[in-house]
């Protein structure tokens, strides 16, 4: 049961939804930016275009305000968070940055987002590895056709998203996390469509890296993200791309030119700047709103609405239920597949019901400020 007023919510942050402008369910493309999300890009920019407005102290500030409350979201400390402009960034930084090479085997899934599977496929070019894609089983990639993956002792790595793009599918990060520590492999994960419709205590599993945008379900703005490094690896692994202010002493402005390359012993040395700060006051303003409702009430209310399209995908004729119908299977995303989708997402557009196809399945992924009337509505039109 849903324990904030979603119609309160809906007023203040997001007063264009509803049927009669267009009701939103396309969480997993680009999240829409709350009211106070914009307020703090707008006020930051005002500070810009004044530059004597704008300090030194307020850029730093605005970056470790946000690693704190990207730290508080997902259970981990500030020293274990860099920010980051992307996902791919993250994904990046573990395929040149961990120690693979001649012999090694990297895994991940297949049917991933690309930006899972490229910079792996430059890694084992670059750098002398094998990459393996691990296929589905029934369409879906599960749990156990990835462990069986890992028995080869030659894996080196294994890079998952938490949560598929294009079917919803959901992995367990626990167990996988336990068994690639057993067999000491690196474990990556891309938290892009799992961070915000399902919770994440880092502290309680075992991830090496992890990466996450802020601009779907973290309803931040683009050019905002994260990338999480396990504290025990951090000083253990050197930036791969090197930034002036991944150094000791950089944020002293009066002695540039002390050159001296000793890395930061946090997660800051993985950082690039300059990063986009109005972006990160915006990211801020969007997470302290997430932080405000509870992550995990925010979860509750987004597993009762996809369990309401479930539930009608489960009985109705010629409409094909790709996403696993166990709610432990699957994270905000519902995906279908009628006989003719182009036809029934024009059919969707037409009554202003926002989404996506992908495969060849209309996704469904709606957020805190949906309500059940509008899955309702979305799915009369289907």
């Amino acid at each position: 049961m849903t324990n904030y007023d979603v119609e309160a919510l809906r007023a203040k942050e997001f007063p264009w939804a509803g049927a009669d402008e267009i009701v939103f369910l396309n969480h997993a493309s680009t999240g829409p930016l709350p009211e106070r999300t914009l307020a703090a890009v707008a006020e930051f920019n005002g500070k810009r275009a004044a530059l004597h407005r704008m300090t030194d102290t307020l850029q730093f500030a605005t970056l470790a305000r946000g690693r704190e409350l990207i730290a508080s979201l997902i259970g981990a400390s500030t020293d274990e968070i860099a920010l980051a402009v992307n996902t791919t960034y993250g994904i990046n930084l573990a395929a040149f940055s961990l120690p693979i090479g001649p012999g090694d085997v990297i895994v991940t899934p297949d049917k991933e987002f690309p930006a899972n599977i490229y910079p792996w496929m430059q890694a084992a070019k670059l750098r002398g590895a094998e990459y393996r894609r691990v296929h589905p089983v029934e369409g879906v990639i599960d749990n156990e056709t990835v462990l069986a993956a890992l028995d080869d002792p030659k894996v080196k790595v294994l890079s998952v998203s938490w949560v598929g793009f294009a079917f919803g599918s959901r992995l367990d990060l626990k167990l996988l996390g336990d068994a690639c520590r057993e067999r000491q492999i690196y474990f990556v994960v891309d938290a892009m469509q799992g961070l915000g419709p399902l919770t994440l205590d880092l502290s309680q599993m075992h991830v090496d890296i992890l990466a996450c945008g802020a601009q779907k379900w973290l309803l931040g703005p683009w050019g905002a993200g994260f990338v999480y490094v396990r504290k025990h690896l951090v000083q253990r692994l050197e930036p791969h791309d090197v930034s002036w202010l991944d150094v000791k002493g950089s944020e002293d402005f009066r002695r540039l030119m002390d050159y001296d390359l000793t890395w930061r012993e946090d997660a800051r040395r993985f950082e690039f700047i300059t990063l986009p700060y109005q972006d990160f006051a915006g990211m801020n303003a969007s997470l302290e709103l997430i932080h405000e409702l509870g992550p995990a009430n925010i979860a509750t209310h987004i597993a009762e609405l996809t369990q309401h399209v479930v539930d009608w995908a489960s009985d109705r004729d010629g409409i094909e239920l790709v996403t696993p119908r166990e709610p432990g299977r699957r994270g905000g995303i519902v995906s279908l597949r009628p006989a003719d989708p182009d036809a029934t997402s024009a059919r969707l557009k037409e009554a202003r019901v926002w989404h996506t196809v992908r495969e060849g399945a209309v996704r469904l992924s709606p957020h805190a400020y949906n309500t059940v009337d509008e899955i309702d509505y979305a799915l009369e039109m289907l």
